[in-house]
């Protein structure tokens, strides 16, 4: 496959600031999927390609957050093979039904989340983590599950989602975006095997990008742990306002 200068700028460019955010507060597919497609991959190819790349950035960050102690590997772990079995069924159903169908309660969750965190203002500053009575684990690990599903079968705000949900358990925003960062690790891995069987991965775009997307992610990450909470609070906001704008744009250009 030809490939000139100037798309490999554009790949790097924009999986290094995708990864970036991505790795702090999720959203970087709003930045690096508009690029895949603007070199020319078609909507399927490009989606699928993003996984490979996001992958990579994922997994950057997972390691980064590991090593700084932001991941509950006992808590998480046991739901970590759930979340990657239903994300593959997830990418499968694509198949289907059109994912569209999601798009109107999507906007609404989203708007839940960013009301329930601007109001609460000193959410998630410090960590005070409720006591997991069994209803409330059923309705944590069940969610977390569900979420994975719907990373593989849509995608958009899964990051913010998982934040929200760890928020709700009362971690604080790093160790919120430590998880999340893992979990959305494992479900974009498990969408990517899927993808790779259905052959619509473009190799070439998706190492490229994801190279990049490793340096972005790792920067990203040690920011975040620099900035601290307040800052994590700050662009979670931002990331869900643009999510929220960018998911009712596509649902009445359609």
């Amino acid at each position: 496959m030809e490939i000139d200068i100037i798309k490999i700028i554009v790949l790097i460019f924009f999986g290094f600031v995708g990864a970036f955010i991505n790795a702090i507060v999720g959203g970087g597919g709003l930045i690096t999927l508009p690029a895949l497609l603007s070199v020319g991959l078609p909507p399927s190819a490009a989606i699928a390609t993003n996984k490979l790349a996001a992958s990579m950035g994922n997994f950057t960050s997972s390691l980064t957050f590991l090593k700084a102690g932001k991941i509950d590997l006992k808590l998480i772990g046991p739901i970590l093979p759930l979340v990657f079995i239903f994300s593959m069924i997830g990418a499968w159903t694509v198949h289907l039904m059109p994912p569209q169908m999601l798009k109107p309660l999507v906007i609404i969750m989203l708007i839940v989340v960013l009301i329930y965190t601007s109001l609460k203002k000193d959410w998630g500053q410090l960590e005070n983590r409720k006591e997991f009575t069994w209803k409330r684990g059923i309705l944590f690990f069940s969610s977390l599950v569900l979420l994975g599903f719907y990373d593989g079968f849509f995608g958009p705000g899964t990051g913010s989602f998982i934040i929200f949900i760890f928020l709700i358990m009362g971690f604080d925003f790093l160790k919120a975006a430590g998880n999340a960062k893992l979990l959305n690790f494992i479900s974009n891995l498990a969408a990517l095997i899927m993808f790779l069987i259905l052959g619509e991965v473009n190799y070439t775009y998706g190492f490229i990008m994801g190279l990049s997307m490793i340096a972005g992610a790792f920067i990203g990450t040690r920011f975040a742990l620099k900035k601290g909470a307040t800052f994590v609070r700050v662009l979670f906001i931002v990331m869900t306002i643009i999510l929220i704008i960018k998911n009712i744009n596509d649902y009445f250009s359609e």
